[in-house]
């Protein structure tokens, strides 16, 4: 019988043929038994797909893969050397996860030299972009204590030394003596000055060795750049030499110029594209603001 000949049950006791009741679809394959079988892939439980990782899961990406692009969007950065496992598979994989921040109009920004990877917010004047990364600044204790380990950490790498390091007590002698009489009572300086570098150690910008010994990391760079730092520290000198004059002396002008004048011409150490710079705001703004560089790295989703 040929596969014209051959009849379906059309209801009880009559049959059809089967090519003028049940027309079969152009994927459709008959199988050697006679029955068609569709070119589509029928759902498989979750327990006989052992690629899903959930129950209707969809992904492509293996779980290794999703727990680094979640740690991206989670964090500010990923270090290579406080993650090496997480940034060996960033970089294996990383067209792939660059393909899904894209899609979430994220950038993922690689800096092999420095050994960070961190993501920043797409921005266009042409197109209407939904902005998923809040970019928040820095106060002005935590840029003032920034500007100071910049300082530090460029002037001893062009001298050579493999790692610079500051003391607690350093940090907040020298960012103290930024501050005016109308920022409070010194006790409040000093907490807002401790909360700073508590926050920068958070951050991975420093690392705390022993207590009150902080190491200072290669992030800082891209945090303040060779241009960001000179533009806040041309700020800083304003500021401190109208307090100079007003005191009528010019102590604490002499201070910050001995401290931070060759930092603007040593070499450059920032990143020219970086997320940063864009964002860093104008030395006018006020408030907890007017001095403030951005947020290290557009990081947490609103």
């Amino acid at each position: 019988m040929t596969d014209a000949d051959t009849f379906v049950p059309s209801g009880e006791g009559a049959e059809a043929p089967a090519s003028s009741t049940t027309p079969s679809s152009p994927d459709a394959e008959v199988s050697p038994g006679g029955t068609e079988s569709s070119a589509f892939i029928a759902p498989v439980a979750m327990e006989n797909d052992p690629d899903a990782l959930f129950p209707g899961d969809r992904g492509i990406l293996d779980s290794e893969v999703r727990r680094v692009l979640v740690r991206i969007l989670q964090r500010r950065f990923l270090s290579a050397e406080n993650s090496p496992a997480e940034w060996k598979l960033l970089l294996e994989h990383q067209q792939m996860i660059e393909s899904r921040l894209n899609d979430l109009f994220v950038r993922l920004v690689v800096d092999h030299a420095r050994g960070v990877a961190y993501k920043e917010q797409v921005r266009s004047d042409e197109i209407d972009v939904p902005i998923l990364l809040k970019d928040e600044a820095y106060s002005r204790a935590e840029t003032l204590v920034l500007v100071y380990l910049r300082t530090v950490f460029q002037r001893e790498t062009t001298a050579g030394t493999a790692s610079a390091r500051v003391d607690v007590e350093e940090v907040e002698q020298t960012v103290l003596t930024y501050f005016a009489e109308t920022d409070g009572t010194r006790a409040s300086q000093q907490r807002a000055v401790r909360t700073a570098i508590a926050r920068l150690d958070r951050e991975g910008i420093i690392e705390e060795e022993s207590e009150g010994r902080y190491r200072i990391g290669p992030l800082i760079e891209v945090v303040l750049s060779a241009e960001t730092l000179r533009e806040l520290q041309l700020w800083l000198e304003e500021q401190t030499a109208d307090a100079a004059r007003s005191a009528g002396g010019d102590v604490a002008a002499s201070i910050l110029d001995e401290r931070t004048r060759d930092a603007g011409s040593s070499r450059e150490g920032g990143v020219a594209a970086s997320a940063l710079d864009e964002h860093t705001q104008d030395a006018e703004a006020a408030g907890d603001r007017e001095v403030a560089a951005s947020g290290p790295f557009e990081g947490d989703p609103r």
